[in-house]
């Protein structure tokens, strides 16, 4: 069986929401790119919210900040999978699309990631899934460079990271309103390495079977 996808397999591509926004982005000429360019904003923003909500003190002021962090992550996503319905589904591909596709992505990662290690107190552990989050994007590319296939699979790809950032902010908020008194960042952020140390060992293993034959 194989698995090359040539595009990270997304259930909501198919949906009837994401065609009418994408059809609405088309019909204004929004270019994909724009999109691409936007997602790092959104990211920025994300990480500065959750980076921010570690340095405040009132209850209320963290949990504002992480309830926006979780919304910009999310919206992150979404401008993630918008340029490349735009791009293919809209008919609007450029050539230096696949440097826009990738490259922002990745600064993306490492701009969320830092914001959520500083939201722990473990800014150290958010820039090391920072770097984990950027490797797996790498061992993906040079698996497709080699003739392998682009391998999309986690169990810590981006959606999955992603995920746990926005549920781990969510359950944090839930905790403060609670008075759990629970450290839930710090457990989601190890989550996330874990999630991610595992993802970047699984592609690497893939590559190195394709490779001996």
């Amino acid at each position: 069986m194989t698995e090359d996808f040539s595009r990270r397999p997304i259930a909501s591509r198919n949906t009837k929401w994401a065609a009418y926004v994408t059809r609405r982005l088309v019909a204004r000429g929004v270019a994909p790119n724009r999109i691409s360019a936007g997602s790092v904003v959104a990211a920025a923003l994300a990480g500065g919210a959750f980076a921010t909500a570690g340095a405040v003190t009132p209850l209320w002021g963290i949990g504002l900040l992480l309830l926006l962090g979780a919304a910009l992550t999310q919206l992150r996503l979404l401008c993630n999978l918008f340029d490349g319905l735009v791009a293919v589904e809209g008919g609007m591909a450029s050539p230096d699309g696949a440097f826009w596709n990738e490259v922002p992505d990745r600064l993306s990662d490492l701009l969320i990631l830092a914001g959520f290690g500083m939201a722990s107190g473990r800014l150290e552990l958010g820039l090391l899934a920072g770097a984990l989050a950027i490797l797996t994007a790498y061992l993906r590319e040079f698996g497709r460079a080699a003739g392998f296939g682009s391998d999309f699979r986690g169990p810590g790809a981006k959606s999955h990271r992603m995920a746990v950032v926005t549920l781990g902010a969510l359950a944090q908020v839930a905790g403060l309103i609670a008075g759990w008194g629970w450290p839930i960042l710090p457990w989601a952020l190890w989550l996330v390495l874990a999630l991610t140390a595992a993802t970047v060992i699984r592609r690497s293993l893939r590559i190195l079977r394709r490779m001996r034959g």
